[in-house]
């Protein structure tokens, strides 16, 4: 689960800092995404990359869910009766992350059925033209609610999980505890404000 978190927490820097390439124009962000399509080539053929991330980020992602999944049901076996005392932040680290994840997961298939497919697009979706379908998306009220949400959701996800993975991968020490929350606190703010920055640029007509 940890290793998971990681993969897919590194490929959210990488994606956010591509996001942000919005703020320099439609030239700038449309070349980026047609990069993308063409790493690696003339070795890698057009898009190999691309779904090899793909590929990759669905391992991570199933991985992730199914450790999720396998780790609750043991601690409910390991514990079929409640705690005569309430462990008011563990309960609350806890039901984020369950809630964080599912609602995650159902913006990630909302995601891809929007700026990848186009099924869910709005105002008719632009093959090539991500610039474009990037303002049609957030043009609309429920666009933005759901992309906020979600990422509000992400930076509490990160939040409580970037600890829990160093603490499962052997990083964590009394020493280093501090530090790490505070990694992880910075992460999860960094991240969810440069996403949300999108959105906003939108609707405030810095980004049109």
């Amino acid at each position: 689960m940890a290793v998971s978190g990681l993969i897919m927490l590194l490929y959210l820097v990488v994606h956010m800092i591509g996001n942000l390439k919005i703020f320099f124009g439609s030239g700038e962000f449309n070349h980026y995404a047609h990069w993308l399509r063409t790493v690696g080539e003339p070795f890698m053929h057009y898009e190999w990359t691309l779904w090899l991330i793909r590929v990759v980020l669905v391992v991570a992602v199933v991985a992730h869910a199914t450790s999720a999944y396998q780790l609750s049901r043991r601690g409910i076996k390991a514990r079929p009766g409640k705690y005569v005392h309430k462990r008011q932040r563990a309960n609350y680290a806890t039901r984020t992350m369950r809630w964080g994840g599912i609602i995650l997961g159902l913006f990630i298939v909302w995601h891809v059925l929007d700026l990848t497919t186009g099924t869910v697009h709005p105002n008719g979706f632009q093959a090539g033209h991500p610039y474009q379908n990037v303002i049609d998306t957030f043009s609309t009220w429920y666009g933005n609610v759901v992309y906020i949400v979600a990422m509000v959701a992400l930076g509490f996800h990160i939040q409580h999980g970037f600890w829990s993975a160093a603490q499962t991968l052997g990083v964590g020490s009394r020493t280093r505890d501090r530090a790490l929350k505070t990694a992880g606190n910075v992460l999860a703010v960094l991240l969810t404000l440069g996403f949300i920055a999108v959105p906003v640029g939108v609707m405030s007509g810095l980004v049109s």
